[in-house]
């Protein structure tokens, strides 16, 4: 899939997800919060079969780690982080249809995990020189 084609499904899913949104906290639909969610999550999934299919691609016969592909743990980093974003919006959703009496901030602590590891990834692009091989 091209930058092009990547860069067009998010921005139609997001604007999809948005849109349904906006009806849902209008009052123009009554659709339940996990339908509202549903682009978000067709996105992830597509993410996540992606990511296998990639880190897959390094278990074939022949592969050559040397030639400029990101390294397994920078893969491994995208899959954690995906999969703690499904689980803030899953409990989220959970929590706006009052399935589950869980607090905001237990709700929140998936999203503060990839905020916090996208800040220590930051931080090992910045200085590279301090990241160890």
């Amino acid at each position: 899939m091209s930058l092009a084609q990547r860069v067009l499904l998010t921005w139609v899913f997001t604007l999809v997800f948005l849109i349904m949104l906006v009806l849902k906290l209008d009052g123009k639909v009554q659709l339940n919060w996990f339908l509202i969610f549903l682009p978000v999550w067709v996105f992830d999934g597509i993410l996540l079969l992606m990511l296998v299919v990639k880190m897959a691609g390094r278990c074939k016969p022949g592969f050559d780690p040397r030639n400029g592909s990101p390294d397994l743990r920078l893969r491994v980093w995208y899959l954690a982080a995906v999969l703690l974003k499904l689980a803030f919006c899953l409990t989220l959703c959970a929590k706006l249809e009052k399935l589950a009496d869980v607090k905001v901030t237990l709700v929140c602590v998936p999203l503060w995990t990839v905020l916090v590891g996208a800040l220590v990834e930051l931080g090992l692009n910045i200085f590279p020189e301090r990241r160890e091989a």
